[in-house]
């Protein structure tokens, strides 16, 4: 066994990379700047991710995944080997065996694409996982027993939520809401309420300080600055939570949404396992504030948060490489 054997959770906003034996290994943003002169790559993750927003001209920053899929192959074949290289070495015998996460209800095409992308970037041999299969795994749960398990994976670009039973996919449904749609819905709020225009790091700054599903008993606040839209000039507002869970109302609505069509088209043996067991959730999003009590409150079943959300789905992903003989009938094939 020379081949490294690595799993990969390829996402809108990060990658995070597993290598067998020795754990998550690489946590990089999922951005690539790029030099309109001449198409050379500059730089890659976080030292690209630093430069959104504040580029000139010559260089464009960009995310090449989006809600979940390959917007831009050339240049995640790119950023994907750069990341292996960067796990693996420059200069190795032995090519790596991968195993990457893709989202539920892909098409054939966004699937080829990805295992491709694999397979260029330096991959010895490269299989897919859906991704709530992978953060079942990740979030340790009994996946392989007759019982009904409930994931919600709350990423940047996706939301998804599925019930597993005996290593397979029962229900799944998801929608293309995660982080970023978050993001969106509070910097357009603030536009409108206050005629101030924000950055998306800005946006996502306030989320992660401020920002909760329900409204807090103790309300927490934030300065924020933007450039006003009618003087063009900077200015600094202070926001409230409370403003903050009014944003965000929309997208967290169409979230529970999701997670309810599948607890309607879950069969009914299943469905009385997860009302004893709960929900998991994980997935970056998971670590919104109160977001567990919020769809606890939306579809009356326990919802409880995975011990390590974010790392989830790529633990998930080098399991299932590690059990590919268990469970190889259980994924795509291409």
């Amino acid at each position: 066994m020379f081949e490294r054997q690595i799993g990969i959770d390829l996402g809108t906003v990060s990658v995070l990379v597993y290598v067998r034996g020795k754990g998550i290994v690489l946590q990089e943003p999922s951005v690539v700047a790029i030099s309109v002169k001449d198409n050379r790559i500059v730089a890659v993750g976080e030292e690209a991710r630093q430069m959104l927003g504040r580029t000139p001209d010559t260089i464009e920053v960009t995310r090449p995944m989006r809600d979940g899929v390959i917007a831009d192959y050339v240049v995640t074949e790119a950023m994907l080997r750069y990341f292996i290289q960067k796990v693996c070495g420059r200069f190795r015998l032995f090519k790596p065996e991968i195993m990457i996460s893709v989202p539920v209800g892909v098409t054939s095409v966004e699937s080829r694409a990805v295992h491709d992308a694999a397979v260029q970037a330096g991959g010895k041999a490269a299989y897919l996982i859906p991704e709530p299969l992978a953060a079942a795994l990740g979030a340790g749960m009994p996946i392989d027993t007759p019982t009904g398990n409930m994931i919600v994976d709350v990423g940047g670009g996706t939301s998804e939520a599925a019930v597993i039973s005996v290593n397979g996919v029962v229900v799944a449904n998801s929608v293309r809401i995660g982080g970023n749609k978050m993001d969106e819905a509070i910097a357009a709020y603030i536009r409108r309420k206050y005629n101030l225009l924000i950055g998306d790091q800005t946006a996502e700054t306030i989320k992660i300080e401020i920002g909760s599903a329900l409204p807090l008993e103790e309300e927490l606040r934030m300065e924020v600055r933007g450039r006003d839209q009618v003087a063009g000039l900077p200015r600094t507002i202070e926001i409230t939570s409370q403003e903050v869970t009014e944003a965000l109302a929309e997208p967290l609505a169409n979230i529970a949404l999701t997670v309810r069509s599948v607890l309607e088209r879950t069969p009914p043996e299943l469905a009385s396992d997860i009302i004893d067991c709960g929900m998991v959730m994980t997935g970056g999003g998971a670590l919104l504030r109160n977001l567990d009590r919020f769809l606890t409150k939306e579809t009356r079943v326990p919802c409880h948060v995975a011990e390590n959300p974010i790392a989830c789905v790529a633990l998930g992903a080098g399991k299932a490489l590690e059990n590919y003989e268990t469970l190889q009938r259980f994924l795509p094939s291409l």
